[in-house]
């Protein structure tokens, strides 16, 4: 454990020991100084045996595919978390060696990571002066094997899970999510030009899951590869909306459901949106998008266009 301050906040770390179906547990939290009661925390979760741990408190740091190199700011993460009265997590969950490391058993958070991270909220609660981030909701964004593992939370703990930021990954263990995680707003990343297995993985799983009314969105970066590419622009947008509407009411309350019928539909090939349609959304898959200017950013990436 460990715990530093710099002018922007306090960051609070803690490692949890290795596991079933991981290697390194290790987490760091970032808070304000002097921050109202905690009304949930922002997870931000790096790809395939990254650490992203640095975006929750360097100023910012570039490393993510021998191909792409992304740069992730602290401040990009700190002020979504300021907005909403979040506290904000980095990770650093890695796999013990195996023969497919392509397939990351750590993204199985019902073998152990997913509790991994719980633990390191509760000693983490009890570091920062902070007990509310014990039981505290949960806002995922992740790139890659991050998005992997966020998915896969969200059908493990769906009443933990705010919502759910599904970005460019590949190996998926939960085909049909539970209906609970079904009611869990999340988007879906893929991009145009990335691998054929990857784009048809997240397909597939959005298509079966849209079709038992999940309220997700599919969004198709035109001419992005496996890359954060403008991901970070429309999750920005769609967590300032949503989050709002998700957190409980009241301290420590449940988190409120979206009514599908208050939402948009993303028509996937003309890249138009219109108010909910039950008829329209039974003649095939569709984005389902909680506001209208979540669906007014969907248009704009899908058309590779400026927010």
């Amino acid at each position: 454990m460990s715990t530093s301050n710099n002018d922007n906040g306090k960051t609070f770390d803690v490692t949890i020991p290795r596991g079933k179906n991981y290697d390194k547990a290790e987490f760091r939290l970032w808070l304000p100084h002097k921050p109202d009661t905690l009304r949930g925390v922002l997870v931000a979760v790096h790809g395939s045996n990254f650490d992203s741990r640095p975006w929750v408190k360097q100023s910012s740091w570039k490393k993510f595919t021998k191909s792409r190199n992304i740069d992730v700011n602290a401040s990009y993460w700190q002020g979504l978390a300021l907005r909403h009265g979040l506290a904000l997590l980095g990770c650093n969950i890695t796999d013990k060696p195996h023969e497919n490391m392509f397939i990351e058993e750590y993204c199985k958070v019902d073998e152990g990571s997913g509790q991994a991270l719980l633990d390191a909220l509760t000693e983490l609660s009890e570091q920062s002066g902070h007990p509310e981030l014990n039981d505290a909701p949960l806002a995922f964004w992740g790139i890659s094997a991050g998005g992997q593992f966020n998915y896969e939370f969200a059908c493990w703990k769906p009443e933990r899970t705010i919502t759910f930021v599904l970005n460019k990954g590949g190996i998926y263990f939960t085909a049909l999510a539970p209906q609970a995680t079904r009611e869990v707003p999340g988007i879906l990343f893929a991009g145009e030009r990335d691998s054929p297995f990857r784009n048809g993985i997240i397909n597939g799983i959005f298509s079966m899951n849209r079709r038992a009314n999940a309220r997700w969105v599919l969004t198709v970066e035109p001419n992005a590869v496996h890359e954060v590419a403008r991901s970070l622009e429309m999750s920005e947008v769609y967590f300032d909306e949503v989050i709002p509407l998700r957190l409980p009411q009241e301290p420590r309350g449940t988190l409120r459901p979206l009514s599908l019928e208050n939402g948009y539909l993303g028509d996937l090939n003309t890249h138009t949106y219109a108010p909910y349609d039950e008829e329209k959304a039974k003649e095939g898959p569709t984005a389902w998008l909680p506001t209208e200017k979540t669906a007014h950013a969907w248009q704009a990436i899908m058309n590779g266009k400026p927010l």
